[in-house]
């Protein structure tokens, strides 16, 4: 059994996000555990790019209100205690509304390569909006 070290938060990358977003890393296993935990934190307004994950991933709100939404327009509202999961594969995005703060922990199963994260395009305005519609 051992401690570990704390990782400093960072910002999220922009290439991957809209708006202020920064993670706090937990874990990220190591062989034989893939395990991969995060608590994303997200200003208002802030959002994932469209993405999906090889083993899927799985969204435990924390704090604030959130969203996710997949390609197929399911749109899931989320508040604190709420667990969310995409299957692998699914193409999805996340984030804040407009004018709330979100935290939520991110777990997923790494592969032998990375974190499993297919990275697509972002999330346009239009596409944002829609959502908050449903």
């Amino acid at each position: 059994m051992e401690t570990k070290p704390t990782i400093p938060t960072a910002k999220a990358p922009s290439h991957y996000f809209t708006g202020d977003v920064y993670v706090d890393p937990i874990c990220r296993g190591e062989d034989p555990s893939r395990m991969i935990v995060s608590s994303v934190h997200f200003a208002p307004s802030a959002r994932t790019n469209w993405h999906s994950h090889a083993h899927g991933q799985t969204l435990h709100v924390t704090d604030g209100i959130g969203l996710v939404v997949s390609r197929d327009g399911t749109v899931i509202r989320m508040r604190p205690g709420d667990t969310v999961y995409t299957p692998p594969g699914e193409e999805h995005w996340h984030g804040a509304p407009e004018d709330k703060f979100m935290c939520h922990l991110a777990m997923l199963g790494g592969t032998n390569d990375g974190d499993g994260t297919t990275w697509l395009e972002p999330v346009t305005n239009e596409q944002y909006r829609a959502a908050h519609q449903q």
